[in-house]
């Protein structure tokens, strides 16, 4: 008779709803390929009541205390799907502390407190897994822990927030301002209520922070990914990168040059004709260049009740499957910090080339003006486009520029933004040249 492995469920909202989902429709082919039955012992939830569509909740063994869960000896595997920092953090402790294997979802807690979490499970010998927390039902965590193994990895970067992705490609295809396209957004149900975490790139840098640590096997810090948001991009930036030949994402970006890691959360330009600029809607894309494979690109959907709760299931099963045939956790089966941790880049070291939009007074000279400042800083221009006289008195010169230090860059900026003949801001977009 085939083993039984118990799971406790905390957290019943879309995600665990879409959990419960998954294993009702094919609990047969689940348990074959975890090679044992799978119980739902407990899902615990303060709401009890509220319907959860497409389930039936008397058909669940539903409690409205965690701590029921964690205390109980026959659950094997602890689900947490609640979110949030805190009870979150204290349940995984409490239940990793009681030998018990977790599963979680949740980005903001792994990105905050996973060397924490990791260390207490690798104490106590169990696992924890936490595939859906990054891309949603994109497989990328495995792949960097074990489809990847034999690389050292040389780059990762792409688009892994959909509230954003889907902002911006509805601004590059219909022209209109982030504010107007945020409240549609809203409204369809991809963006929050608050969607700070989104917008502000906030949700990126979490993500960015669990990949980074574990594909260059050093600690990262979120304080030290330097973190921006879309709120800044204008429609008129999105009409030039088109212009120019180009598209804007919002980016996450990893990179391992001389023996240090630049880590980084801003709006990126990249070159229209290339596959990452195609990623449209609320889909996620993750490039990857490991230095015996080359470059893979991960695709698909990044957030969502059914992809999610997917990626949660593949840990279940993965820690089921060793449950069944009696096969301990190792300590490698958790990320693994490298002897040498890797010095962190400050971002005014960092290289890459920018597009510029200087407003300038329509007189003859200024263009010079503000190549003289560049030149100073050794920056080079590549491209200009300058448009005719408008009602205004000042006019758009739109400038690419060759790779340049960004401490270069913001001093050349400040310089230009003091100049007599510029009228207001610069906007600066940095460009990077993509897969």
């Amino acid at each position: 008779m085939n083993p039984e492995v118990r799971i406790g469920l905390l957290g019943l909202g879309t995600v665990g709803s879409g959990v419960l989902k998954i294993y009702r429709a094919n609990r047969a082919g689940l348990e074959e390929k975890a090679g044992c039955r799978l119980t739902f012992a407990a899902v615990a939830d303060k709401d009890l009541t509220s319907p959860r569509a497409g389930l039936t909740l008397s058909e669940w063994p539903l409690i409205g205390d965690a701590a029921k869960v964690l205390n109980d000896p026959k659950v094997q595997v602890v689900v947490e799907l609640i979110g949030g920092l805190e009870p979150a953090r204290s349940f995984i402790l409490r239940a990793l502390a009681k030998g018990k294997h977790v599963v979680t979802a949740n980005k903001a807690l792994v990105a905050t407190h996973g060397r924490e979490l990791f260390e207490e499970a690798r104490r106590q010998g169990v696992l924890l897994g936490f595939e859906a927390a990054v891309a949603g039902g994109v497989p990328i965590i495995r792949a960097l822990k074990d489809g990847l193994a034999a690389n050292r990895i040389l780059s990762l970067y792409g688009i892994v927030n959909g509230t954003s992705n889907y902002i911006l490609s509805k601004m590059t295809d219909e022209g209109r301002e982030v504010a107007e396209v945020l409240r549609e957004a809203q409204a369809k149900g991809y963006a929050e209520a608050d969607p700070t975490l989104d917008v502000e790139g906030i949700d990126s840098a979490h993500k960015l922070q669990i990949l980074a640590s574990l594909a260059f096997r050093t600690p990262v810090d979120l304080k030290e990914i330097h973190t921006e948001g879309i709120a800044g991009v204008t429609a008129q930036e999105i009409a030039y990168a088109r212009e120019l030949g180009y598209r804007i994402k919002l980016l996450a970006i990893a990179k391992a040059q001389g023996g240090a890691l630049e880590v980084r959360v801003h709006p990126t330009m990249i070159p229209a004709d290339v596959p990452l600029a195609a990623v449209s809607g609320v889909f996620n894309a993750i490039f990857v260049s490991g230095d015996a494979v080359g470059d893979q690109m991960f695709y698909g959907r990044g957030a969502g009740q059914m992809p999610t709760a997917s990626a949660v299931w593949s840990d279940i099963i993965e820690i089921a499957r060793r449950l069944a045939a009696g096969y301990p956790a190792l300590p490698q089966d958790l990320p693994v910090v490298g002897g040498s941790p890797m010095r962190l880049r400050p971002m005014e070291e960092i290289r890459s080339a920018y597009y510029l939009r200087v407003m300038a007074l329509d007189k003859p000279g200024v263009l010079s003006q503000v190549a003289g400042v560049l030149g100073r800083h050794d920056i080079s221009i590549a491209s200009v486009i300058q448009k005719g006289r408008e009602e205004a008195a000042a006019v758009p010169v739109v400038m690419m520029t060759h790779e340049a230090r960004e401490r270069d860059m913001r001093e050349a900026l400040a310089e230009i933004d003091r100049l007599a003949v510029v009228a207001g801001r610069t906007v600066m977009i940095r460009v990077e040249g993509g897969a």
